[in-house]
C-alpha cells in the first residue's frame, strides 16, 4: 500500500459507471472503491485448467457501497488499454465467479467484449472483479482452410467407408467357413460404420448449425457427440478383440460374441449422451478468430458445460488410447514370439509388416491422439496434421483391408487359423 505503481503514459485504463447506480443510492453516502491488483505473485484468481492468460496479470475490482450490484440495464464499461496483442490469441472480458468450482473461476456471463487496436472495452451488467483474458485462438485464414480440408475429407472418407463396408460384406460371404475372419470383418464393419456416421454428423452440423432452432441444435449436438463416442468405443473394442485374438486365444469363442460387442459399441455412447443431454449440455458453440470474429458455428457441448467435454471426450479417449497402446505392444510382442517359434510362415517383407502394424495402430485410433498436441498458439502445424490424417482415415482403412485380406484371402485365412489353433494347443498344454 505504501508503494504505488505508476502507469505508463498512454496505457491508462478507464472505468465508466452508469448513472443508474447512483440514482439507486441518491439518499445515501456510498464509497466507490476501485482495486487494481497485480496477481503475478499473489496466488489468487487462479482457475483450474485455465487456458487463457490474464492481460498484464491485472485484475480490477469495483464496489459501490456495501451492497451487491447486478442486473444493470446500462452496463459498466471498463477499458483495458494495450498495444498489439500477440498473434494467435483473442481477448475475452471475464469476471471472477465464486460459484464455479471450489475456489471460483473466470466467467463471461453478462459481459460483452469489444476489441480495438489500442484497447478492449468490457461492458458488464454487474460489479465485481474483472480482467481481460487472452485465450488461444486461430487466425481466420487458418481456421477457414482447416474447415475446408475437414469438410472435403469427410466427404471422401464417407465414400471410402461405403466401399470398405461393401468389401467386408463381400469377404464375409466368401469366407463362410472361417468364423474368426468373419468376426474380424464384422468388427471392422462396425468401426467403419461409426466413422461414416461421424463424418456425416460433422457435415450436417457444419452445414445446418448456423440457422437452426435451439431445440434442433441440441439434437444435432447430441447426435454428433454420440457418433464421436461410438467411434472411440469401437476403437476400444478393436483393442479388446486383438487382445482376445492373440493373447487370450480361447476367449474369442464366446456365444453371440459380435452381438455383445454391438450392444457395448452402440449402447454405451447412447447412455453417456442421454446423461449429458439431461443436464442440457448441448447447444450453439462458436469458433472465433484472433480478432474475436466468429469463424464457424457448430452444435456441440456448450462452453458452460466444458467439464462434460473434458470427461466424456478427452478423459474417455485418453483412457482408450492408453489401453490400445498397451494392447498394441502386447500383440506386437506376441506376434514376434510366434514368428520366432516358426508358427507364422510365408512372405514377410519389411514393408508389409510395417504397413500392417501401421494399419492396426490406425484402427486403434492413434491419429486422434494428435488432438492432445493441438493446444496453444503455436499448434497450427499440428492442427493441419490432425485434420488431414483424420480426414484420410477412411481411405487408409480401405487400402489396409484390401492389402491384408485380398487377393490372398484363402492364404490369409489359413495362416491366421493355423496361428490360433497352434497357440490354442500350446496354451492348453501349458
Amino acid at each position: 500500500p505504501g508503494m504505488l505503481n505508476m502507469t505508463e503514459k498512454g496505457k491508462e485504463g478507464k472505468i465508466q459507471l452508469p448513472r443508474e447506480i447512483f440514482q439507486s443510492l441518491s439518499s445515501q453516502i456510498a464509497r466507490v472503491v476501485v482495486t487494481v491488483l497485480n496477481i503475478h505473485q499473489l496466488g489468487m484468481f487462479e482457475e483450474v485448467n485455465q487456458t487463457g492468460q490474464v492481460l498484464d496479470y491485472t485484475v480490477v475490482g469495483i464496489t459501490v457501497g456495501e451492497t451487491s450490484i447486478s442486473g444493470l440495464q446500462d452496463p459498466v464499461q471498463l477499458t483495458f488499454a494495450h498495444g498489439q496483442l500477440p498473434h494467435g490469441v483473442t481477448p475475452q472480458c471475464v469476471f471472477w465467479d465464486l460459484s464455479k468450482g471450489q475456489a471460483g473461476g473466470w466467467s463471461s456471463s453478462g459481459c460483452i467484449t469489444q476489441p480495438s487496436d489500442k484497447g478492449t472495452v468490457c461492458s458488464c451488467n454487474h460489479l465485481t472483479f474483472f480482467t481481460l483474458l487472452l485465450n488461444p485462438a486461430l487466425d481466420g485464414s487458418t481456421a477457414r482452410v482447416l474447415m475446408a480440408v475437414a469438410t472435403a475429407g469427410c466427404g471422401v472418407a464417407m465414400v471410402f467407408s461405403v466401399f470398405t463396408i461393401a468389401f467386408c460384406i463381400f469377404l464375409r460371404c466368401r469366407l463362410r467357413s472361417e468364423e474368426t475372419l468373419r468376426t474380424n470383418l464384422g468388427l471392422h464393419m462396425n468401426l467403419v460404420g461409426s466413422l461414416f456416421l461421424l463424418n456425416l454428423a460433422f457435415l450436417l452440423n457444419s452445414g445446418l448449425s448456423g440457422g437452426t432452432q435451439p431445440g434442433t441444435c441440441r439434437v444435432l449436438g447430441g447426435l454428433t457427440h454420440y457418433c464421436l463416442l461410438c467411434f472411440f468405443t469401437w476403437t476400444a473394442l478393436e483393442g479388446c478383440h486383438l487382445y482376445l485374438l492373440f493373447v487370450k486365444v480361447l476367449g474369442i469363442y464366446i456365444h453371440h460374441y459380435l452381438v455383445k460387442l454391438c450392444l457395448v459399441g452402440w449402447g454405451l455412447p447412447a447412455l453417456v449422451v442421454g446423461v449429458a443431454g439431461a443436464i442440457s449440455s448441448y447447444g450453439d458453440y462458436s469458433i472465433r478468430s484472433v480478432d474475436n470474429q466468429p469463424i464457424a458455428h457448430l452444435c456441440w457441448i456448450t462452453s458452460k458445460r466444458v467439464l462434460v467435454h473434458y470427461i466424456t471426450n478427452c478423459g474417455y479417449f485418453g483412457l482408450i488410447f492408453l489401453f490400445n497402446v498397451v494392447v498394441f505392444g502386447v500383440v506386437t510382442q506376441k506376434s514376434c514370439c510366434l514368428q520366432g517359434r516358426g508358427v507364422v510362415q510365408g512372405d514377410r517383407k519389411a514393408w508389409k509388416v510395417a504397413f500392417v502394424a501401421m494399419g492396426l495402430f490406425c484402427l486403434l485410433g492413434a491419429t486422434w491422439a494428435l488432438a492432445f498436441l493441438t493446444h496453444g498458439t503455436s499448434s497450427a502445424p499440428m492442427l493441419y496434421l490432425f485434420t488431414i490424417l483424420n480426414s484420410l482415415q477412411g481411405i487408409f482403412i480401405f487400402i489396409w483391408l484390401v492389402v491384408v485380406y485380398y487377393p490372398k484371402t484363402k492364404e490369409t485365412a489359413g495362416s491366421l487359423t493355423h496361428i490360433i489353433r497352434h497357440d490354442k494347443t500350446a496354451t492348453v498344454s501349458q
